[in-house]
This record gives C-alpha cells, sequence and structure tokens, in this order.
C-alpha cells in the first residue's frame, strides 16, 4: 500500500506546477513529457532494486537502482516522442515491468520507523523541488521533468522495508510502486495535452481527477496482493 501510494506523483508535480508560473505553460508542457517518460526511468530503479534485494545489502540494490534510473535518465533524453506514442508505451513498458518483477512475501513485522523518518523526509523532498525549480532554466523542460520522477518516497519506503523487515516486504513496496505509476501516467499525458491549451489550473484540475481515479481503479489490484 505504501508504495502504491507513492506513485502518486507527490514530487514530480508539484515541481512541474512551479515550472509553470515561473517559466510559462510550453515550459510546463515540455517538462511534464520528461515526467512522463521518467515513469521508464523508475520503473528501471524498481528492476534493478527488486531483482537485488535478495542478493545484496540495501545499499548495493540501493546503488544498483540510482544507477539504472541515471542511466534510463540520460537514454531517454534524447528520445524525442510524442505524447500520443509516448502515453502507449510507458504503460506498455510498466505492465512488462510488473510482471518481471520477482515475488515478494508476507511482511514479519519490524520494527518502527524512528522520529527522525518523517521530518527527514519532507527536508529532502522540498530540497529537490526547490532545486530543480531554481536549475530549470539551465537544465531545460525536459531534463527537469525526468530528473523530477525520481522516486524519493518509494527509495526511502522500500529501503526502510529492506533493513527492518527483509527482502521481501521491500518488492513488495516496488510492486505497489509499479501499479501506482498507471496513475503517474495518466496524470501526466492529461497535463501535457492541455496545459498549453486550457491554462495551468484546469489542465491540474483534469490531470489530477484522471489520477485519483486510475489510481482507485488499481487499488482493486493492490488489495487482491495483499
Amino acid at each position: 500500500m505504501g508504495g502504491w501510494f507513492v506513485g502518486l506523483p507527490l514530487t514530480s508535480g508539484p515541481i512541474v506546477f512551479f515550472l509553470a508560473l515561473d517559466h510559462g505553460a510550453a515550459f510546463a508542457h515540455a517538462a511534464a513529457v520528461g515526467a512522463l517518460a521518467g515513469a521508464l526511468a523508475e520503473a528501471a530503479f524498481v528492476l534493478a532494486y527488486g531483482w537485488l534485494a535478495s542478493r545484496a545489502q540495501w545499499p548495493v540494490a540501493l546503488g544498483s537502482g540510482c544507477l539504472a534510473f541515471g542511466a534510463a535518465t540520460l537514454a531517454l533524453q534524447h528520445v524525442a516522442l510524442a505524447l500520443v506514442w509516448l502515453f502507449p508505451a510507458v504503460i506498455l513498458a510498466l505492465a512488462l515491468a510488473f510482471r518481471l518483477m520477482p515475488r515478494g512475501g508476507e511482511p514479519r513485522g519490524g520494527a518502527p520507523l524512528p522520529r527522525w523518518d518523517i521530518p527527514a523526509r519532507m527536508a529532502v523532498t522540498t530540497a529537490l523541488v526547490l532545486g530543480l525549480t531554481g536549475l530549470a532554466q539551465p537544465l531545460g523542460p525536459r531534463l527537469a521533468g525526468l530528473l523530477a520522477t525520481f522516486p524519493l518516497y518509494a527509495a526511502v519506503l522500500t529501503v526502510f522495508a529492506h533493513r527492518l523487515e527483509g527482502p521481501n516486504p521491500a518488492v513488495e513496496v516496488l510492486r505497489g510502486l509499479l501499479l501506482g505509476l498507471f496513475s503517474f501516467a495518466g496524470f501526466f499525458v492529461v497535463l501535457g495535452g492541455l496545459i498549453e491549451r486550457v491554462g495551468v489550473a484546469p489542465a491540474f484540475a483534469a490531470a489530477g481527477a484522471l489520477a485519483l481515479l486510475v489510481q482507485a481503479a488499481s487499488l482493486v489490484l493492490v488489495v487482491g496482493k495483499t
């Protein structure tokens, strides 16, 4: 459930919103397209971490996931696809990644999270939002959108599950994230398609509504797996 929830664009959405306010709808459109492509980089992170979770300690698995995300980001920066082609490619890739993921298992009921966990997540997320919005102009909208999709919340949840409960619960977090990324993709395809036509507020409202609808539908699959 935790991985499924953080599949929503909790960091990338606000980043693209601030980019729209600072640089205009055209810049935000390009960033939204980059963020949609970034779902592929997230899938690369999930697969790399998921397959190493039972074979290595969490620092190795996390480092491999980050390397996979970075390599995919570098490659995707040079791939330009229209939304009409990019969206189905992302959906197919997410479905394939979910099929290729190893199975997790039942959690063992580990120790509670430390007190500094939530404040640390808030601080790191705020730093990511401020950093990317501040560097968006030199980075360019596409790369800013791609980098905004780094699965920060999911990485933290996965690492804590790995450390406290073992590799199987960590894999389950990542499988939940993959299911949540379908709503992520829906959010950015609607945002990218509408923001230049109808404006910032209506586009974000429509994208958010679709994301919540898809997320609610995917909840059936999440509950079925728990």
